[in-house]
């Protein structure tokens, strides 16, 4: 059965699919189902963190031996992936232990660096989705009176194949691919149509005001309130990846003050003079992390650490442990500053400011540092 939903993306509609979390979740309330009563069920329906639900037919849901096996296939909707159409397939046992035990089978990867949404060993299903799993089962076996434990195996038939086309092995998932989603849903735009609403935003707030604040998203928008920043009464613009367009448009709209705040994971490509920081563009974050380490005497152990980093606060952390965190980060911001005023042009002011989630505020600018005084003093 289709998924019917669907967002506009300037003349066009887009139908919406659903994450491989959500895939997973279904799979694995199918496969208790199916141990718990005896009976396969001809639809599956859960409802996912964004509050949508997705109901779904299992493309099988069987006996092996005393497992109970459910499969449901990935369905992306118009922003297909490598993982369009694959089977998400859950196995579920009854065993001694209690409550409810999740991992990963063949195609599902397995974490081998630090930094990333699960520990080193454990299987790549992230938080939510883990959560997601736990739950449908949870449901049914409170349904059917079970008080015993299971135990849930996640596996993606042609995942470990599927997983050579990703990004999953530069950042230390091997063997397979990651069960991920936040929100349960993919919701598909075009680049076009993201880049038109950003401009048009832009030049809504530059008819009121000729100061702004750019971040990709919501890890921004947390931070700027967090510090309190978004009372400065400077309107806020999302940007996604697309730096570089919405530089120009602020630009062309004759904006003189403009703040870009950011994650560092996105942010410390700005530093090689990448303005669209979408990895399927270029990933070079390790690399950047390794060269101004370099700069500010790290030793070759400590470049060949950084270079295998899985994630920018992996890199971070290992900057902190050779007391070089805070000079790398000054150096990187130099070159940010650099590549950020040369885009802009001589008639606007920009800075920026960098922050992750494990270490708080990175760095500002000088220039975003006066910025901000003027700003507050306002």
């Amino acid at each position: 059965m289709a998924f019917e939903h669907s967002i506009r993306s300037g003349q066009r509609l887009l139908r919406c699919g659903y994450t491989t979390g959500t895939c997973a979740a279904l799979a694995a309330q199918g496969a208790a189902r199916l141990l718990l009563t005896g009976k396969a069920p001809d639809c599956l329906t859960v409802l996912t963190p964004k509050g949508w639900e997705v109901s779904v037919s299992p493309s099988e849901c069987r006996w092996q031996e005393e497992q109970a096996v459910c499969s449901v296939e990935k369905d992306a909707g118009d922003d297909a992936d490598v993982t369009d159409g694959l089977a998400i397939t859950a196995t579920v046992t009854r065993c001694k232990t209690s409550g409810i035990t999740i991992d990963g089978g063949n195609g599902v990867g397995r974490v081998t660096k630090p930094g990333l949404d699960q520990p080193v060993g454990a299987a790549a299903i992230n938080r939510v989705p883990r959560q997601m799993i736990e739950q449908q089962v949870k449901q049914v076996c409170q349904e059917n009176g079970y008080t015993g434990g299971l135990k849930v195996i996640i596996s993606i038939r042609g995942g470990e194949e599927a997983a050579r086309r990703t990004f999953n092995p530069q950042l230390g998932v091997e063997g397979g691919l990651s069960i991920l989603g936040t929100s349960g849903i993919v919701e598909p735009m075009s680049e076009q149509a993201i880049v038109d609403t950003i401009a048009l935003e832009i030049h809504q707030h530059a008819t009121l005001s000729k100061r702004l604040i750019l971040t990709p998203g919501n890890y921004g928008s947390d931070f700027l309130h967090t510090q309190g920043w978004d009372a400065c009464g400077v309107p806020v613009v999302k940007c996604s990846n697309f730096l570089g367009e919405a530089l120009d448009c602020a630009a062309v709209e004759k904006v003189e003050q403009l703040l870009f705040v950011g994650h560092i994971g996105k942010l410390v490509k700005v530093a090689g003079g990448i303005m669209n920081t979408h990895s399927r563009y270029a990933d070079c974050r390790t690399e950047i992390f390794c060269a101004h380490a370099a700069l500010c005497g790290a030793t070759t152990q400590t470049c060949c650490a950084l270079m295998g980093a899985a994630t920018a606060d992996a890199c971070l952390e290992i900057l902190e442990r050779e007391h070089l965190r805070e000079p790398v980060i000054n150096s990187i911001l130099q070159a940010m500053q650099t590549h950020l005023q040369r885009r802009v042009g001589d008639g606007c002011t920009i800075g920026a400011v960098v922050f992750s989630n494990q270490f708080g505020l990175l760095g500002i600018t000088r220039p975003a540092k006066e910025i901000l005084q003027q700003w507050q003093k306002k």
